[in-house]
């Protein structure tokens, strides 16, 4: 049984994955899964505006999986930890076991045709 406001686990990964299902937010993990950068190192790797990357980067931050720290005038984000790194890995690998199977299909000679429509 959870506890009053505690969501069940599935629940969470749902939010979890929901957060993650913006293109912005998997670039800035993925560029920050090199190392921690700048908002301007970000803004110039990701063609989007000052204010979107913001937004984005709140989420981010909302969610605990990235943080920031100051360095003067500069923001610097890094990853919290290095299972989002972990995540972004078999999402590659099970994207491309998916794209590698439906080129087989494509190029499969026995496979039945699908009539036009």
């Amino acid at each position: 049984m959870t506890s009053p406001g505690a969501l069940p686990l599935y629940q969470a990964k749902a939010e979890f994955f929901r957060m993650l299902g913006h293109p912005v937010r998997i670039r800035v993990l993925e560029l920050l899964a090199a190392g921690p950068t700048s908002v301007r190192d970000l803004l110039a790797a990701i063609e989007i505006g000052p204010a979107g990357l913001s937004q984005q980067l709140a989420v981010l931050r909302r969610s605990g999986i990235v943080s920031a720290r100051r360095e003067g005038t500069t923001v610097i984000y890094s990853l919290a930890g290095v299972e989002v790194v972990d995540l972004l890995a078999a999402a590659r690998r099970i994207l491309t076991e998916v794209l590698v199977g439906q080129t087989e299909a494509l190029t499969d000679p026995t496979a039945p045709e699908i009539p036009a429509g």
